[in-house]
């Protein structure tokens, strides 16, 4: 990886204002002014939250209803090019992310749509795999990959297209605890700018930023060690209170 961290803290990163979004004719984020700058910012809020429609609206898979929003200095959906090289994306779900039945196919992919010839993006992907001896992938189907070698797939793929700023999605539900602990270490030994959302504390706790999202809202934005107690306690509260009894309006 060519990314320097220094490169990254001089980015002009994620800058939203007065954001909103609104499907289906209801308005699911409310007016958001955010700049995220720093390294690691934690997004969190329950399930519903606007957590996911806030991740889509920062890599430009939707368009915000007013406001407006800006990755590294553009407009992540009318430049979609300029997009795939200032920001990556990694889905909870690979399968939602993969779209070629082998793993050189998919790994040289992100290159092919940034302009790069097809035969070096496929040296570049095998250069990739021999790093982290993984070779003998080169050709394996997809398909025979687990959970986790799929999730891991997915992160060589956008580290590829080398961009300043990698969105992660909960990055590691449903995986089982080697997996957890290897993309842990390769998550912290990163350089770039990673912004994570999640509903779980624990994975918000080595955060420098951590932002909690309520009804589509901030309502409060700081270090972890302030936010988190506070979080807790509110679900704590929620919990006992059996908050789920009314149907959403």
């Amino acid at each position: 990886m060519r990314i320097d961290p220094l490169s990254v803290s001089n980015d002009a990163g994620i800058r939203l204002n007065a954001a909103c979004v609104a499907l289906s004719g209801k308005t699911v984020l409310h007016s958001l002014s955010l700049h995220l700058t720093e390294r690691r910012i934690g997004i969190i809020g329950r399930n519903g939250s606007g957590k996911s429609t806030l991740l889509h609206l920062m890599a430009g898979l939707i368009a915000p209803a007013s406001g407006t929003v800006s990755v590294s200095g553009i407009n992540p959906v009318t430049d979609r090019k300029g997009a795939l090289r200032a920001l990556g994306i990694l889905f909870q779900n690979p399968d939602h992310q993969i779209l070629f039945p082998t793993v050189i196919e998919e790994l040289s992919f992100g290159l092919v749509q940034l302009g790069t010839p097809r035969a070096e993006a496929s040296a570049c992907a095998l250069a990739l795999l021999a790093r982290h001896s993984r070779t003998g992938w080169a050709n394996a189907p997809v398909a025979t990959l687990s959970q986790g070698q799929r999730h891991w797939l997915c992160l060589m793929s956008v580290l590829l297209m080398e961009p300043a700023t990698i969105l992660l999605d909960e990055p590691l539900a449903g995986l089982d605890l080697p997996s957890q602990t290897r993309l842990t270490r390769a998550f912290a030994a990163l350089p770039q700018r990673l912004i994570t959302i999640s509903h779980d504390p624990a994975v918000m706790e080595t955060q420098d930023r951590v932002i909690w999202l309520e009804q589509g809202a901030v309502i409060a934005d700081g270090p972890p060690t302030t936010i988190l107690p506070a979080f807790r306690a509110e679900m704590h509260r929620l919990g006992e209170a059996d908050a789920d009894t009314d149907l959403p309006r």
